[in-house]
């Protein structure tokens, strides 16, 4: 006879996911002192929420004191190109893979809620809770506790079935379902994550200072981006998949079926979202994670890849917001200004 545990799972492969495995709420005692240890360096930077929240965050039972069982679920995204192809065109922008087409958060919620609604159906009277990378979860950690995977030395999750292309997703439940076992390291001696980092965000293996981290600061960051770090980020105007895209356990990488994750590959050009405005970056990123960050955030990365372009083709498009009202975009153009050649 088949668990509801067993069931769960036959379904959530049904719904589109690729892997589900299950952990109970108290199986990453490490996670307090972990996070403890990440704050008390400042790793986190203006991401003030993860310190504010970190409480919940610690400790799954602290979130929803009658959570019995974790859900945690991968659903693929992995590309059909080189992600790192586009870092050789200097005059397009290089956005990671999982912004190129529609926000992930909305497509996971939506299955997490389905694979909800058939466990309530299934037991009648179970609570749930579902979440999607924006409440005080530690989803990584969960995921490796429930076996989905472990946390690779460049801190993402990294799956034998999957490699590292998958979003998590969690339902909590008041349900006491059967447990997996957590799954083990199987790095090794390998640090192709850690070698490859243009800013070098590794201060050891298996520990992230985001305030280094291109996609930390290409998306979180508020402000002007630090001169040091400007020219390692090259023309990554979001996010930035270099240490995901060298993981050798990608060769079992799996493609992503799902449609609202198929978008259009060609990098787009940076002389042509230099343009945008408040109205046309809305218009533009419309369903996208992009547009949470808003226009003066991404033209800002923009004027730093065009300074990193040495195209001076692109001195034009500089030029013209070197008077925007936002401060950080002005003062991005007024820095690729100066890195352009005036002569070729």
């Amino acid at each position: 006879m088949t668990t509801l545990a067993e069931r769960l799972k036959r379904q959530a492969l049904s719904e589109g996911f690729d892997a589900a495995a299950i952990c109970a709420p108290d199986s990453i005692p490490q996670a307090p002192r972990q996070l403890a240890h990440f704050l008390d360096r400042h790793y986190h930077g203006q991401m003030t929420w993860l310190e504010s929240r970190a409480k919940w965050r610690a400790d799954p039972l602290a979130l929803w004191p009658s959570v019995r069982s974790i859900i945690m679920l991968a659903h693929a995204y992995g590309p059909d190109d080189d992600p790192l192809a586009v870092l050789g065109q200097p005059d397009r922008g290089a956005i990671s893979v999982h912004a190129r087409a529609r926000d992930y958060h909305v497509i996971v919620k939506r299955m997490l809620k389905r694979l909800g609604q058939w466990l309530i159906a299934a037991s009648p009277g179970t609570q749930i809770k579902v979440f999607v990378d924006t409440a005080p979860v530690m989803e990584k950690p969960l995921a490796n506790a429930a076996g989905l995977g472990w946390q690779g030395k460049h801190t993402n999750l990294v799956s034998r079935q999957l490699g590292n292309w998958f979003f998590l997703g969690a339902i909590f439940t008041d349900l006491m379902l059967d447990r997996d076992s957590p799954e083990r390291d199987h790095c090794g001696n390998c640090r192709r994550c850690l070698d490859i980092c243009p800013t070098n965000a590794f201060p050891a293996p298996y520990l992230l200072d985001a305030r280094r981290c291109i996609s930390y600061l290409t998306i979180e960051h508020r402000g002007p981006i630090p001169d040091s770090l400007r020219p390692a980020l090259g023309n990554r105007i979001y996010g930035c998949d270099d240490c995901l895209a060298v993981c050798p356990w990608n060769k079992f990488a799996v493609r992503a079926r799902e449609v609202g994750y198929q978008g259009n590959a060609e990098p787009p050009d940076l002389a042509q979202l230099a343009t945008l405005d408040d109205a046309g970056f809305r218009a533009r990123f419309k369903g996208s994670p992009i547009r949470r960050i808003g226009r003066a955030r991404l033209v800002r990365n923009v004027l730093y890849a065009i300074g990193n372009s040495g195209l001076k083709r692109l001195r034009g498009a500089a030029q013209r917001l070197t008077t925007d009202p936002d401060a950080a975009v002005a003062d991005a153009a007024h820095w690729a200004l100066a890195r352009l050649p005036a002569d070729r």
